[in-house]
Parts: structure tokens; sequence; C-alpha cells
């Protein structure tokens, strides 16, 4: 009998200190810290494409229009984390069944026909029901990486990997660098998360340059200017069509900007050089030469920043290298 007491004193008070652990009133034991669980992203997927119903973007593709001497085009892509987990599992306890249309595997009725189902209604043919929706959870998503097709475009988000939260929004900005580029551009950013990876696309038409209407008085006094001083095409409101277009360009781009707009324009002056009739040999080193020098005594000026001209060593050698090939010599060389 002593000792049967002595058992149930213990186990009573066993199941005291349970039920103090339970509700909080005893401290764990010393040196025992706790904290929060803590989300570790799943890194098994990021290869993978992102599944539809993770993140709803605004739009996957956007354009924009950017003005010929525009140094930046600038987007915004917003998404939402709608992202879920849903559990299922095998249904059991069915009381009620109605309005199923198609339904096979007659297993399923073996298996569940002792689990009480008491009401069966409209059934034509059956088809392998065997789960149903437990719960649904919302999860947070995490973003690893963001990798733009090539350098001149950057993206502006929070530092990387970026939780979002369940139900959160968020917003990527992604700036492409126009910098001596012309016509249509297309860019793609991949975006890389902890469910998938997708792509977002670019797209930017660049403008033609716009060339002031210019009356012919003011095509007189321009040439004037030019006669008196050939740098002057360079100088004061003359800038804004001679040098400011070519900043940051080179090749064709450039050539359009600096040189088309006298030599190619419809209104060329006739003592401005017809580039496709010249009666003298041509070569790189020809075009170099007139770009970077220009022709004292004419309207051709100096290009060089050296002679007080708008383009450097690259740019001169880019239109070099242009003109030799989209305008070849039509005269021999003379003979060695």
């Amino acid at each position: 009998m002593k000792l049967s007491h002595a058992f149930f004193v213990a186990l009573a008070g066993i199941s005291l200190v349970a039920a103090r652990l339970l509700a909080g009133d005893v401290p764990p034991a010393s040196g025992v810290a706790t904290s929060p669980a803590v989300y570790v992203p799943d890194m098994t997927h990021t290869g993978e494409p992102l599944p539809a119903g993770v993140l709803a973007w605004d739009d996957l593709m956007k354009a924009v229009e950017a003005a010929a001497d525009q140094a930046q085009a600038h987007f915004t892509f917003n998404f939402t984390n709608i992202a879920k987990n849903i559990h299922t599992g095998l249904a059991t306890n069915i009381t009620s069944i109605t309005n199923i249309t198609a339904v096979t595997n007659s297993s399923f009725w073996a298996r569940f026909w002792g689990n009480k189902i008491t009401h069966v209604a409209s059934i034509e043919s059956s088809t392998n029901i065997v789960t149903v929706t437990n719960s649904i959870t919302p999860v947070p998503v995490t973003i690893i990486s963001v990798h733009p097709s090539c350098g001149c475009t950057t993206a502006q988000l929070p530092p990387l990997p970026w939780m979002v939260d369940s139900g959160a929004t968020g917003q990527i900005g992604l700036t492409v660098n126009l910098a001596g580029k012309s016509g249509t551009l297309f860019k793609t950013v991949n975006i890389v998360t902890d469910k998938g990876n997708l792509n977002l696309s670019l797209r930017i038409n660049i403008l033609p340059p716009v060339v002031p209407t210019m009356t012919d008085a003011d095509r007189a006094r321009a040439l004037e200017a030019a006669k008196a001083d050939r740098q002057a095409v360079f100088k004061g409101d003359c800038a804004t069509c001679h040098v400011k277009p070519g900043v940051g360009k080179y090749g064709k781009a450039l050539f359009d900007v600096s040189c088309g707009i006298c030599h190619e324009s419809e209104h060329r002056a006739t003592m401005v050089a017809d580039l496709h009739a010249i009666k003298t040999p041509t070569s790189e080193d020809f075009w170099r030469t007139w770009i970077t020098h220009g022709k004292p005594g004419s309207l051709m000026p100096a290009f060089s920043t050296a002679e007080g001209g708008p383009l450097n060593d690259v740019q001169i050698s880019s239109l070099a290298s242009y003109l030799n090939t989209a305008i070849p010599s039509k005269v021999p060389p003379p003979p060695q």
C-alpha cells in the first residue's frame, strides 16, 4: 500500500509539472533558447518555369518610345504574391454526393461504401474521385536573382534575396542605357524565384532625330556663318542640330545625325559635297582624314575634339569604317 501511495503521489506531481509546462507557467530548461520558425526558400525549383498562380504581374511585356537624344528608357513592373499551398487527402465519410456527371474506377465505391455514403444522386458515369481539399495555406515567395539580358539594362529592387509575403505587392524597376543606340531594341530580364523563373520583355522604339525646320533665310544665315568660320556649326544654336544628336553614337547612327544632316539633306547646298559622287579614290584613311581635320577655306569643319569639333577618335574611326563600307570607292586607286 505504501508503495502504491508513493507511485500515485509521484504521478500526480509529474502531471502537475506537465500541466504547468503546457500552460506556459514553467520556464524552459536552463540554457535552452527558443525562436520563431524562419522561412527557408526551397531552391530546387529555381531552374523550372514559374507556374501560373504564384506572382500576378501587371504585364510581362512592356514597350516605350524614346527620343533620339534620350539617354535612358525606364520600365516599371508590378506584381502581387498570390501563391498558396493546397493540401489534399483521400475522401472519407461521405454522406451525400450530387450532380456528378462523370466518375470511373469502381474501387472508389467499394472503398467508401462502408463509410456511410447514404445518398448519391445524378451519377451517369465515373472517373477516379479520390481526393478532396483539406486546407489552403498562403505562402511567401522569395526572389533569388534578377538577370538582364545585357549590361546596358539594370534593375532597381530591394536587396536580394527578397522575400515577398503572401498577398504583398512588389515593384521591379528597369533602366536601359540608350547611348549610341537607334531603331527598335528588344531586351529581356530573367526573374528567378524559389518557385521557378520567368522572363520579362522590354521593347524600346527610338524615334528618328527631329531636325528643326529651317527657312531659306535661316539657311542663308547659317551658310554665311559657316563661310566665315567652318567650326560655327558646333557653336551656339547650331550645336542643337550638329553636336547634341551625335553624343554617344557610332557608325551609321552617328553618320545619320552628324554627316547626313548636311550631305544627305534634300536642301543640300551646292558647295556641300555629294559623298556618292566623289571623283578621287577613297579608303578608310581617306574618310578618317577628312572627318578629323575637315578642309580649311571650305564649309567642311574639323570634327575632332582636338581641333574644336564634337567627336572623339573612336567615333571618327567608326564613321570612317562605316563610310568605307557604305560608300565604296568608285575610282580605282592609282597604279603603284
